[in-house]
């Protein structure tokens, strides 16, 4: 570690630039991005093993002492927005693939990414960071039941399948990253803290590639339709972040502007990681687009929010 330690120190430092380029590496490049491919469910895990080993547990638990706030989140995130995204895609003219991926998209937890973010540009990043790990654990068991029983999506996995997946994609990262933290040091976590950060980024980063394999081609044999999937995912992804934030301004602008971003950065990973390929294709397709807005935020809202909270 102490030989790449500055190689990974600079990936964090330089993480948001890293995201942006990967997504176009994996489309310019389809062989690399069919090489990660084949990995993304491994890198995946990866990463939350990683994310999860810089989870300060204690900050958690302190953000509990005000649950009805905490509880309010959650529900909109998983509960709330699900129902107004299919409200919403049952008046749009759009595919019945985009539609359903526009559902699943807001079943989704907020991405592990929002809390930096929110610092970043001087939000609440304390409740974004315990909304985003709670959303994490939880999404496992609310998800499913909202995309495959209230919404009757059909993923090609049965409603306890998807809930075992995603709770093994989530559990065993969990597990693995409370037997590290027995077997390493809490001051030697500490001190790799950015360099983690970094291999979090360089994973993140591999993920990014992959998740493009096959989607050059599609562009090449229907660019409309690709891109009015791109167009549907930032607007998807947009619309729940305003609409969030207009739900909690009672709250004040930190607070509701952090509110909104976690609902519009929505963890995709979990399920292009557990989705079989019999899922119908324009759901993939979506929630691979989705990470145009997801890996590209950073740069287009960062200034908005800036401002916003100044306003």
């Amino acid at each position: 570690m102490h030989a790449i330690r500055p190689f990974l120190e600079a990936c964090a430092r330089q993480g948001a630039r890293i995201l942006a380029i990967s997504i176009f590496i994996g489309l310019a490049v389809p062989p690399l991005a069919g090489l990660f491919r084949d990995v993304v469910t491994i890198t995946v895990a990866g990463l939350m093993t990683l994310v999860l080993l810089r989870v300060d547990f204690s900050q958690v638990l302190a953000w509990l002492r005000r649950p009805l706030l905490i509880a309010a989140l959650l529900a909109w995130l998983l509960l709330g927005c699900p129902i107004l995204a299919y409200a919403a895609a049952s008046f749009l003219p759009i595919s019945p693939g985009f539609a359903a991926g526009l559902v699943v998209l807001a079943t989704g937890c907020a991405a592990t990414s929002s809390p930096a973010f929110a610092r970043l540009v001087g939000l609440d990043g304390d409740v974004a960071f315990v909304v985003s790990i709670l959303s994490t654990f939880l999404v496992p068991f609310t998800a499913p039941p909202m995309a495959l029983g209230l919404m009757n999506i059909d993923l090609a996995l049965s409603l306890g399948g998807l809930m075992t997946r995603l709770a093994l994609l989530v559990g065993l990262p969990m597990a693995l990253s409370l037997v590290l933290r027995r077997i390493i040091p809490a001051p030697a976590l500490a001190r790799e803290a950015r360099a983690i950060d970094g291999m979090v980024v360089l994973l993140v980063a591999a993920y990014g590639v992959g998740v493009m394999d096959g989607v050059l081609a599609l562009f090449m044999a229907s660019p409309l339709h690709v891109l009015s999937g791109v167009a549907l995912a930032f607007g998807g992804c947009l619309g729940l972040n305003l609409a969030t934030a207009l739900a909690f301004s009672a709250a004040g602008p930190r607070l509701s502007l952090a509110a909104g971003l976690l609902s519009g950065n929505r963890n995709m990973a979990l399920y292009l990681a557990v989705l079989p390929q019999e899922t119908a294709p324009d759901i993939l397709l979506f929630l691979t687009l989705c990470q145009f807005p997801l890996f590209l935020s950073p740069f287009l809202l960062g200034p908005v929010y800036r401002r916003l909270r100044r306003g």
